[in-house]
């Protein structure tokens, strides 16, 4: 491999997936699409589950898909790729520190990918001038694995 490239497998990738109990209230909401639907019948009682059910499942699977990965010397968050060289030192947070962050620490010019059912997160500082973007807020499961791939990324991109 020659020095300006980059590795393209994952140094680490997670999906922060919606919980369980989430996925038992969207098929309570197609039951309920298909009780509201009863008294007109069979059919669009069928289709009051199924349309109900199928709208809800979109909701919770579109909240729960979002990935966080270090690849490639860039740290991808939801939609945001962001190179490592403009990240400084992470910090691994845990449930306190996250919720701190999340709320009377939190900086509205941050970017942030939470999710209320991640307890911990990682925060990192951008660290590019030119970006108005004080730090980035990541919910995460494994803060400690997620803030040593972005070291190990960052160490990587230095040494290049």
């Amino acid at each position: 491999m020659q020095s300006s490239e980059r590795p393209s497998a994952p140094q680490y990738d997670e999906r922060l997936t919606a919980p369980g109990p989430w996925w038992l209230i969207a098929a309570l909401l197609g039951l309920s699409g298909g009780l509201v639907a009863m008294p007109l019948g069979v059919v669009p009682m069928l289709g009051g589950v199924i349309a109900a059910g199928a709208l809800a499942a979109i909701g919770v699977s579109a909240y729960g898909s979002a990935r966080v990965r270090v690849v490639a010397g860039s740290l991808v968050a939801g939609d945001a790729r962001i190179p490592v060289e403009a990240l400084g030192e992470p910090q691994a947070l845990d449930a306190e520190e996250a919720r701190a962050w999340r709320t009377y620490k939190a900086d509205p010019r941050a970017f942030m990918l939470l999710r209320g059912y991640v307890p911990r997160a990682v925060r990192v500082e951008v660290t590019d001038p030119d970006d108005p973007t004080p730090y980035v807020y990541l919910s995460t499961r494994d803060p400690e694995a997620l803030a040593a791939a972005i070291r190990t990324a960052r160490a990587a991109a230095v040494a290049e």
